[in-house]
């Protein structure tokens, strides 16, 4: 009896994915270079930044590999992590912001490619919410940046939420085994992770990682496939940033990117390889701790 040949379609998906990150990749590079930086000085830019590397260039890199060790293996925190660090170093909120989403771009797209590799990718569920985390994170972007004086209200509800799924995280590990719920509306559910993403500055991996775990499916599939679904968000997020509020601060970007590229191989490993209810337990502990600290600096 003849082995079933593999399916060309779980085959042409990883395919397709893995070189439209390597196009998507050439094209932000080439518009860069050679748009918004004339041929003539590029050489000068060159010596410019290697002129004003300095310790704190390193920080920068060092807060992007913690950040991103922890997104790439828990699928969250990414963009709290990050911005807290940049704040502790001085960086103001909007360059942090800005920041932390253009380096979620690179950063995101590795630990994507990484999460194919390992085999931590559902194919049905990585479709079911990359486009609608598209148009939220697009539109959060757009509402913020009109409306950046209202931000300060949507933190504490997500962070209130964000709380609460923490708990009921950690209660599913110790309770007894119970039949699981099927996750109804995954498309809704990215839409407004990708929308109180780009307005709170984090969101995509707490909101739609935090629930779908909260109900009893697969930590590593949901890590990989929320994980890669986020390059896209994370996109189109920062594109619409760009767009309206114009580029600045390279240091933060370059050095978050940096860190996170180093880190993201690690985290994908080790996703594949942590037990299931042992990484139940940190997700749920990771996110109490990271919602506390949230609501706690409100009020302060």
């Amino acid at each position: 009896m003849q082995e079933k040949p593999k399916s060309w379609y779980d085959f042409s998906v990883k395919r397709v994915l893995i070189n439209l990150f390597t196009v998507i990749g050439l094209m932000i590079a080439g518009h860069i270079f050679f748009t918004l930086l004339p041929p003539m000085e590029i050489w000068n830019q060159f010596n410019s930044m290697l002129s004003e590397m300095n310790e704190t260039f390193l920080y920068f890199m060092l807060g992007g590999f913690i950040a991103q060790l922890i997104d790439g293996a828990l699928g969250m925190a990414y963009g709290v992590s990050a911005t807290t660090f940049l704040l502790t170093l001085g960086v103001s909120p909007a360059v942090a912001s800005m920041s932390v989403h253009a380096s979620e771009i690179v950063t995101s797209g590795v630990s994507g490619i990484m999460h194919l590799r390992f085999g931590n990718v559902n194919n049905r569920l990585f479709k079911s919410i990359v486009v609608p985390g598209i148009i939220g994170a697009i539109t959060g972007a757009y509402l913020l940046s009109e409306f950046e004086q209202y931000n300060q209200y949507i933190k504490p509800i997500v962070s209130s939420y964000t709380l609460f799924l923490g708990a009921l995280i950690i209660y599913k590990v110790v309770r007894k085994k119970q039949a699981r719920k099927k996750v109804t509306r995954v498309g809704w559910l990215a839409t407004l992770g990708g929308f109180l993403d780009s307005i709170g500055g984090g969101g995509w991996g707490p909101v739609v990682s935090s629930t779908l775990i909260a109900r009893g499916k697969n930590p590593r599939m949901i890590v990989g496939s929320v994980n890669l679904a986020e390059f896209f968000v994370s996109l189109a997020s920062s594109f619409t940033f760009f767009t309206i509020l114009g580029a600045t601060a390279w240091q933060p970007i370059l050095g978050l990117i940096l860190g996170g590229v180093c880190a993201a191989p690690i985290a994908a490993y080790l996703t594949s390889r942590l037990n299931i209810k042992a990484m139940m337990l940190f997700v749920g502990i990771v996110v109490i701790i990271v919602s506390l600290r949230n609501i706690f600096t409100l009020f302060i």
